[in-house]
């Protein structure tokens, strides 16, 4: 056995996107390297053949970002988008399986953001922004380009390409509303299409309406709101009709479990098809048959299939399951699944079970050694199951212990750990326990995998009882004799980075944090961040509401920056809109202010994820030099 380096980690390539072929012969992918080296992600479109008589073969041979593959009706095309002509201008593509020909379909000068084929194969649904005006070129060559707020916002319109002619149609049925989402009937008959006020994060998914438009006649029909952050269209038919189902946010608030709503186009009766489940849907993908749903299952995963009669569950796959496509039948299905040492790669069979893995995309991790991974099962203080999982330090078992211990926090909220290998750029259980640290990865209330209403709990209570649920965690381990009390770390990113700051600020117990694109103020977090008002509905309000102090004061850990008297290291990226850089600036000058011991680390041209090389390289080294100096003196 070798050891895991740094570089294993960022240098990976991992599968993305799966789709089956509606004749089910063919699987494609996207593979996608785990880092950036240069200013644009180089993708490939690899294809396998479903029976495993060939070897998966890449059919893309430009550099250039490859994404979004997508089979004709008849499964003889493939249509992707890629950036080659034009790097960061998407284009739509096609390619003849009969004799491998790559042949571009538009000239879109503003790019393509998505596509669809239709059932009529002479057309092919697009989404796409308007192309800039001569107004707009002169603006830009004159430097007159002053933003007003509302003023020439993109939106994404739904266009409809003739394939035979090359031109490209634009409906003017939805007004200037953005388009998120299109999927056909599965009979051919008309698109489902979803809408927002706005692209803009903090203000379009709260703004969703359903349409359904005739691409014969052109004209459209308003079906009514829908939920917030609605997504994943999918029909089916039942014996009152077809129904039309997609997931979203349970009302009222902005901050729950997502169900499945299913409107029954027929009688137009709306139901949330998942209430009181103790899962949360994650995806639909669309059948002939019916809709498959994946849920979230505590630290595994269930798959469902949605019919008149409600769910049926069909399997309960270990870990995490993503990317979820299906044959036209849904006879068989593929996804992205991995186990506790496995990373993510394609798997493919029926609907029940088993699947097998067809890729092998991350051969180089083959002989090295990665801690012992248990899941881990508790109850809070107020009696509320949990779980989550612990990672010991590489060729260690628990009874070895104490071990120094890090908590690591997971992001969203509503996100969770799942039984999958804990290896990533940002600091993951595995990596911190090829170092020799025991690692805590805890999905405290708010987090998904529990159902709706353990989600709803830490709406304007974040930092509450969820800190108290990964504390009790703590103290179990400890008490277990896994966790040395001495040697305890807290980290995590988004979220995560929220809680570690909060963590530093209530206890004194924990000897060296990561702050990793933290929240440290709800308010201003509520007023800047590209999700405002999803933030204010964690932190309780927002600074407009009245003369202060606002309930997010009291859960913001800057209020608490006067008590911490651990040494924290602060890692942001400078272009992040999800979690501004000023929330790292507030916090650095508060510990600096309080002459806390701390290190503040800016990543240039990075967003609220890592992605360049050499800055994941050093977030990997940089964290676990931090804790090797406080936690193993």
């Amino acid at each position: 056995m070798t050891g895991l380096s740094a570089e294993l980690v960022v240098d990976g390539r991992a599968p993305q996107t799966p789709v089956l072929a509606p004749s089910g012969r063919s699987i494609c992918y996207v593979l996608a390297p785990t880092s950036r080296a240069g200013d644009h992600l180089d993708t490939e479109l690899w294809l396998a053949d479903v029976d495993g008589g060939g070897a998966a073969r890449r059919v893309t041979s430009d550099i250039a970002t490859e994404s979004r593959p997508r089979w004709s009706t008849d499964s003889d095309t493939l249509f992707f988008l890629s950036d080659r002509a034009q790097r960061g201008t998407a284009q739509l593509y096609r390619l003849t399986l009969a004799d491998g020909t790559v042949t571009v379909q538009t000239g879109w000068r503003a790019g393509i953001t998505d596509h669809l084929p239709l059932a009529d194969r002479r057309l092919l649904a697009l989404l796409a922004e308007d192309e800039p005006t001569e107004e707009d070129e002169r603006r830009a060559r004159d430097r007159d380009d002053a933003i007003v707020a509302g003023e020439r916002e993109p939106h994404a319109r739904l266009r409809l390409l003739d394939l035979t002619t090359g031109r490209v149609s634009t409906p003017d049925v939805f007004g200037d509303r953005h388009v998120v989402e299109v999927r056909q009937r599965p009979d051919g008959g008309p698109l489902a299409v979803l809408t927002q006020a706005s692209a803009d994060n903090d203000y379009g998914p709260r703004t969703g309406r359903l349409h359904l438009f005739d691409q014969s006649t052109g004209t459209a029909e308003d079906l009514g709101p829908v939920a917030a952050d609605a997504r994943s269209l999918a029909w089916w038919p039942a014996e009152d009709g077809w129904h039309l189902g997609y997931l979203a946010l349970t009302p009222p608030g902005l901050h729950a479990g997502t169900a499945v709503f299913d409107l029954a186009l027929g009688s137009r009766v709306l139901r949330n098809r998942t209430a009181g489940l103790s899962m949360c849907p994650t995806e639909l993908c669309q059948t002939d048959a019916g809709a498959l749903v994946v849920f979230a299952d505590g630290l595994n995963t269930a798959l469902s299939r949605l019919g008149p009669a409600g769910l049926t569950i069909l399997s309960r796959p270990t870990g995490r399951l993503d990317g979820l496509t299906a044959t036209a039948t849904g006879e068989n299905i593929a996804a992205l699944t991995g186990s506790r040492y496995q990373p993510a790669n394609v798997h493919l069979g029926p609907p029940a079970g088993p699947l097998r893995k067809i890729t092998d995309t991350r051969p180089e991790l083959d002989g090295i050694a990665l801690g012992l991974q248990e899941p881990l099962a508790y109850r809070a203080a107020d009696g509320l199951a949990l779980d989550g999982l612990l990672v010991l330090p590489v060729g260690k078992t628990a009874s070895e212990g104490p071990f120094p211990l890090v908590t690591i926090v997971h992001g969203g909220p509503y996100d969770r750990y799942a039984d999958r290998c804990q290896l990533s750029w940002s600091p993951s259980g595995q990596w911190l326990a090829a170092a020799g640290y025991a690692v805590f990865l805890p999905n405290p209330r708010g987090g998904q995998g529990h159902g709706h209403q353990f989600a709803a709990r830490v709406a304007g209570r974040v930092g509450q009882e969820e800190w108290t649920d990964i504390l009790t965690g703590i103290d179990l381990l400890i008490a277990r004799g896994v966790a040395d009390p001495d040697r305890l770390g807290i980290a995590g990113w988004s979220h995560g980075g929220f809680m570690s700051a909060w963590a530093v600020g209530q206890t004194n117990r924990f000897r060296a944090a990561l702050v990793g694109a933290g929240v440290t103020d709800w308010g201003m977090l509520a007023a800047t961040g590209e999700n405002g008002q999803f933030e204010a509905a964690l932190g309780g309000s927002q600074g407009w509401s009245g003369i202060g102090p606002h309930p997010h004061d009291a859960v913001s850990p800057v209020s608490f920056t006067g008590r911490i008297r651990t040494t924290v290291l602060i890692l942001h990226g400078a272009e992040d809109p999800n979690v501004p850089l000023g929330q790292a600036v507030y916090l650095h000058r508060a510990l600096r202010h309080f002459g806390v011991e701390h290190e503040f680390v800016i990543y240039p041209r990075e967003g609220h994820a890592i992605r360049e090389r050499r800055h994941q390289l050093d977030v990997l080294h940089r964290s676990r030099a931090w804790f090797d100096r406080f936690l193993r003196p």
